[in-house]
Parts: structure tokens; C-alpha cells; sequence
């Protein structure tokens, strides 16, 4: 058993973990915090998700050891003093979620995005939300919740669509497809 000291969601926690012991499931089955969810435990989906001391890193891929020392920030510490930020409330007016199971690997992969490039592009968008997965979405309002929270798209029911981008010069906009 090897000594660990991390801090999640601001509450500190000391443990003694397997060496083994994946990320993920330290913070699930250890600590209780099932809001990070297990998706592939492959690394493919991006559901589990999750902010190490400021970088978004998959929790099935990162050994509780690993974070010894470091802050976790899991999808239930977005939320400041119980209110949604503007990332949150973006994604339930945009419909940015059907089952909701990638659902908190998305929101912390776009927190991390938005905190690099707080004015991002679409395209910059479905670049940065590429490792997570969908099965349910199409992804066309994930795109739209992450813009709305950059405040790079209209509001709802405006007629221009964020999710559109200009092809070449000359030719009409297109919506861009993002690869399932």
C-alpha cells in the first residue's frame, strides 16, 4: 500500500491506495464521488474526465499515486456555492446532453478548452472535444453550449447558427459535421 494525499473538489483527503489503483476508481469507489463516471477504461471515451492540478487528464488512465500531492477537480466542483457556471448552465439551455453519461467528461474537457482559449472557434471546439465521445448527440449542441459559455454565439432561438463555419471563399456556409 503506498501513502497518498490529494485534495478533491476542495476537501482534503489521506489514504492508503493499492499502487494499481486507477484514478477513476479512487475517486468512486474510495471516496464516493460517482459523478465521474467509468466509461471504456481504455482511455477512448473521455467520460472520466477530470482537472489535475489544472490539466484535464483521463481518470481511468492516471494512477491514484500518480495524483499524490495534486488538486482533483471532478464535474461536482465546477459548481460555486451550489450555482452552475456559465459552462453548466450553457449545456442544459443548449440541450447539450441526451443520457448524460459523457456528459461530465465533456463539461470538464470544455472547462479546460475555455480556460486555454476563452473565445474559441468551432472548429477549435470539436478539435478540443475530440477524445470524448457521444453516442447519443451528434455533438452539434455540445458545440453550441461550449460557444454559448464562450459567449461567441447568439442567443437561443436567434437565427444565425454557431455551429456553422465559412467554407472557402466564395462558397456558402456549410455545418460542419463532427466525426462520431
Amino acid at each position: 500500500m503506498t501513502h497518498v494525499s490529494v485534495k478533491v473538489d476542495g476537501a482534503a483527503y489521506e489514504d492508503e491506495v493499492e499502487p494499481r489503483l486507477l484514478l477513476v476508481h479512487y475517486l468512486r469507489d474510495r471516496l464516493g464521488l460517482t459523478g465521474t463516471p467509468v466509461g471504456c477504461d481504455t482511455s477512448n471515451c473521455g467520460a472520466c474526465t477530470v482537472d489535475l492540478d489544472g490539466q484535464s487528464v483521463k481518470s481511468c488512465s492516471v494512477l491514484a499515486v500518480q495524483a499524490d500531492g495534486c488538486a482533483v477537480t471532478t464535474v461536482r466542483g465546477l459548481a460555486v456555492d451550489g450555482e452552475w457556471t456559465a459552462l453548466q448552465r450553457a449545456f442544459h439551455e443548449r440541450h447539450a446532453l441526451q443520457c448524460g453519461y459523457c456528459t461530465p467528461g465533456m463539461l470538464m474537457a470544455a472547462r479546460d478548452l475555455l480556460r486555454e482559449n476563452p473565445r474559441p472557434a468551432p472548429d477549435e471546439v470539436r478539435q478540443a472535444l475530440e477524445g470524448n465521445l457521444c453516442r447519443c448527440t451528434g455533438y452539434q449542441n455540445i458545440v453550441r453550449a461550449v460557444l454559448a459559455a464562450a459567449g461567441t454565439t447568439p442567443a437561443p432561438g436567434d437565427s444565425a447558427d454557431p455551429t456553422r463555419s465559412a467554407g472557402s471563399a466564395g462558397s456558402a456556409d456549410r455545418a460542419e459535421e463532427v466525426p462520431a
